[in-house]
């Protein structure tokens, strides 16, 4: 599921109208709007393509100036990150160890720059 927020635009005279169209085209969902004509609504689709045919459908709205998108947020890429994090080694494995004293823990800086297998050496050192 995807979902974009878009920022619609209309000239101010057209303002009522175009927020009225929005409202009752099925293929977004209002938010707010400002008297500079510019008006905040949200899509959602299955994919990419289904929320073109649905930025195409606001473009098309009579006074719709511009309508573009500004945000967006696809499940698909989120849970693809969420998978990569999950089977990184983003953490050193002894930073998430309850077993580890954190008093003994030492930190000298930039852990990204450190060897984690020396790092988790020390640590094993010290808990003896």
């Amino acid at each position: 599921m995807n979902i974009s927020s878009i920022v619609a635009q209309t000239v101010p005279k057209y303002l009522d109208e175009v927020v009225e169209s929005l409202k009752n085209c099925e293929v977004c969902d209002y938010h707010m709007h400002d008297e500079k004509g510019r008006i905040i609504i949200t899509i959602e689709g299955e994919g990419v393509k289904e929320e073109l045919q649905k930025l195409r459908v606001i473009e098309a709205i009579p006074h719709v100036v511009s309508a573009d998108m500004q945000m967006a947020y696809s499940e698909d890429e989120l849970d693809e990150q969420i998978e990569f994090l999950e089977n990184t080694h983003a953490v050193p494995k002894m930073l998430n160890d309850e077993s580890v004293d954190i008093d003994r823990i030492i930190y000298n800086g930039d852990m990204k720059k450190k060897d984690v297998e020396e790092f988790a050496e020390i640590f094993d050192n010290a808990k003896r």
